[in-house]
């Protein structure tokens, strides 16, 4: 912002990177379930390791939880005045 960048600028390239991070993990976590679907389809009861709408809503729970984590830093990251960020540097 001591540059010049305005507060929803700064305030969604926080956002951006906290959730371009946790939708690979989400990818990664997704493609590493589906690779050991035969070791996992004996401790499953009720549910098929490849079951789409669970897998879908994990991956939705865990994208919300990451928003609302990224959420608190980026609007403190947004809200603080430049000059005091740059004093405290």
């Amino acid at each position: 912002m001591a540059l010049g960048a305005r507060r929803g600028n700064v305030l969604r390239q926080l956002l951006g990177e906290g959730l371009r991070l946790a939708g690979l993990g989400i990818a990664a976590g997704v493609i590493a379930s589906l690779g050991v679907m035969r070791l996992l389809a004996g401790l499953l009861f009720g549910v098929s390791p490849s079951d789409t709408p669970v897998l879908a809503g994990v991956a939705t729970v865990i994208l919300a939880v990451s928003a609302a984590a990224c959420t608190l830093p980026a609007w403190r990251a947004a809200t603080i005045d430049p000059m005091v960020a740059l004093r405290h540097e």
